[in-house]
C-alpha cells in the first residue's frame, strides 16, 4: 500500500499525471471514494497527462456510465458504476473486454465490482477532516499487473508521502 496526502487539486492531478506515466494500454484503475472525494478530479489529472485534448471534456459519467477518450497517447474509458444494482451490469459493460482491446479504463466506485474488474490499480480518495481541499489517497493493487512497476511508483510517488 501507497499513502498519500494531497494538499489541492493540482496536487490530486500531479499524481494522477505520475500514476498515468506509468499506465500500460489493458490497465484498469479503480477510484474509491464518498461523493465529492476527488475521483473525477483525479481523471482529469490523469486524462491531461496523456494527452487527452482540452477539448474532451472530463467529467463524471454518472448518468452515460462510460465515457471515451481517443486523443491521448492510450485510448482511456472513464466509467461510473455507482448507478448499476449488480454485478451482471457491470459485467454487460464489457469494460475487461474494451480494455484488452488497448485502452485503459478509470472506473469510479469500481471497488463494488472488484470480482468482475479483476486485477487492477486501486486509487482510494478520501477527504481530510481538517481541509476541505485536501485528500488522503491510498493506492493498492489486486492481482499481479503492477508487479514490476511497483517500485517505480512508490518512489515517483515519495514526495507526497503520507508518512
Amino acid at each position: 500500500m501507497i499513502d498519500l496526502h494531497s494538499d489541492s487539486v493540482v496536487t490530486t492531478h500531479a499524481i494522477a499525471g505520475v500514476i498515468a506515466g506509468l499506465v500500460r494500454p489493458r490497465d484498469i484503475i479503480v477510484l474509491a471514494g464518498d461523493m465529492g472525494a476527488g475521483k473525477t478530479a483525479f481523471t482529469v489529472g490523469f486524462t491531461r497527462a496523456l494527452g487527452v485534448s482540452e477539448d474532451d471534456q472530463v467529467s463524471s459519467p454518472t448518468f452515460t456510465l462510460v465515457h471515451s477518450y481517443n486523443s491521448g497517447r492510450i485510448p482511456v474509458l472513464h466509467a461510473d458504476l455507482y448507478r448499476l444494482n449488480s454485478m451482471a451490469e457491470v459485467a454487460d459493460l464489457g469494460l475487461r473486454e474494451q480494455v484488452d482491446l488497448g485502452a485503459v479504463a478509470l472506473v469510479e466506485w469500481g471497488d463494488v465490482a472488484a470480482d468482475v474488474i479483476g486485477d487492477s490499480l486501486t486509487i482510494e480518495l478520501s477527504h481530510d477532516e481538517n481541509d476541505d481541499d485536501a485528500r488522503d489517497i491510498v493506492i493498492s493493487v489486486e492481482g499481479h499487473g503492477w508487479d514490476s512497476r511497483w517500485d517505480k511508483l512508490r518512489d515517483s510517488l515519495r514526495q507526497w508521502s503520507a508518512h
